[in-house]
């Protein structure tokens, strides 16, 4: 996916449509000078309905529709005939999307399985024709009621990718390499700093026909909890993830120190992703041999880490192994 084409947060102006009006109507015809009431109801407004859709990867086709708005319900008619309903508005959007009111910042739902719909905004109810208010001290009614108006409001929309480990590093930490190692995805690779610009996504085989996704986020920079770099643009993919794996160099100077600022932006952004299962991966060990591996094994975080070299595939298998004992715990 281009990355520019990657859309994760829209701002539309929903409205819902207005309820048809109730008839006042009266039957006559050629035997009947003077009958009774017999106005229908009016239609329900369209409601605009969010659906989820396993096959969109992106809220662009949204960002250009500022405003949506669906049509209202019709009139009620003689001899007791409802108006039509307004056409409701279905809008597809990825799994993993979350609704909220952009004045109070509520969230109100969120659309996690393929062909789920939720009422995004609901269409007013049409109003009651004559017919309904004629009793025994009312024969002739001549008032029915007008629609309800519908529900109008700015909506935000957040993509948040849904996957089984994110992998969480500083730019050019080797986070794509590894992807395009361990699965068929074929993400933006070079030598520096934020070739990734929006989340990949990659299936992982495991053994005996299992698998899981692992989803490369763009790389953090200290700050990031705060808006600088890409910011909180990419923090909230993190939210979605069941395993966080770390990945820091093994020519970085202090991996334990590089380890907790990463943490430490995404404990400032989310302090519940510190409950997350944590794994660290020391990349690119093959610039480092057996002896020093053990030197600096003595001073690794406390968690679950392996050595790997996405080049000569060092440790992979050993790596999947960890994830999988990870996401099944």
């Amino acid at each position: 996916m281009a990355e520019a084409n990657f859309i994760d947060y829209v701002k539309i102006y929903c409205a819902s449509g207005k309820g048809g009006p109730g008839s006042v109507h009266f039957h006559r015809d050629n035997r009947t000078v003077k009958g009774g009431p017999d106005g229908g109801d009016g239609g329900r407004g369209g409601h605009i309905i969010l659906k989820g859709n396993r096959h969109r990867f992106t809220l662009l086709h949204l960002k250009y529709q500022k405003h949506v708005k669906a049509k209202s319900g019709e009139h009620g008619t003689a001899n007791n005939r409802f108006g039509a309903e307004g056409e409701d508005i279905i809008l597809e959007i990825p799994l993993g999307t979350v609704a909220k009111d952009a004045e109070t910042g509520d969230v109100l739902f969120e659309i996690t399985e393929h062909d789920e719909e939720q009422i995004l905004m609901q269409g007013g109810r049409g109003g009651l024709g004559n017919t309904n208010f004629k009793s025994s001290v009312n024969q002739t009614p001549r008032y029915a009621q007008p629609g309800e108006d519908g529900e109008e409001s700015w909506i935000i929309l957040e993509l948040k990718v849904l996957a089984d480990v994110g992998l969480v590093g500083f730019p050019n930490a080797g986070k794509s390499t590894l992807l395009s190692v361990i699965s068929a995805a074929k993400p933006k690779i070079a030598n520096y700093e934020f070739t990734t610009l929006a989340p990949n996504l990659g299936m992982v085989e495991y053994r005996d026909n299992q698998s899981f996704v692992v989803a490369d986020i763009p790389g953090i920079i200290e700050g990031a909890s705060e808006g600088r770099g890409l910011g909180l643009r990419f923090l909230r993919h993190i939210e979605r993830n069941a395993v966080l794996l770390f990945m820091v160099p093994a020519d970085t100077n202090d991996i334990k120190e590089e380890y907790h600022v990463l943490l430490n932006e995404l404990k400032e952004y989310n302090p519940e992703l510190l409950d997350k299962e944590r794994i660290l991966a020391v990349t690119k060990s093959d610039l480092a041999d057996e002896e020093l591996i053990e030197e600096m094994e003595k001073d690794l975080p406390n968690i679950p880490h392996v050595f790997i070299s996405s080049v000569t595939q060092k440790g992979l298998v050993e790596l999947k192994d960890v994830i999988w004992r990870a996401l099944n715990s």
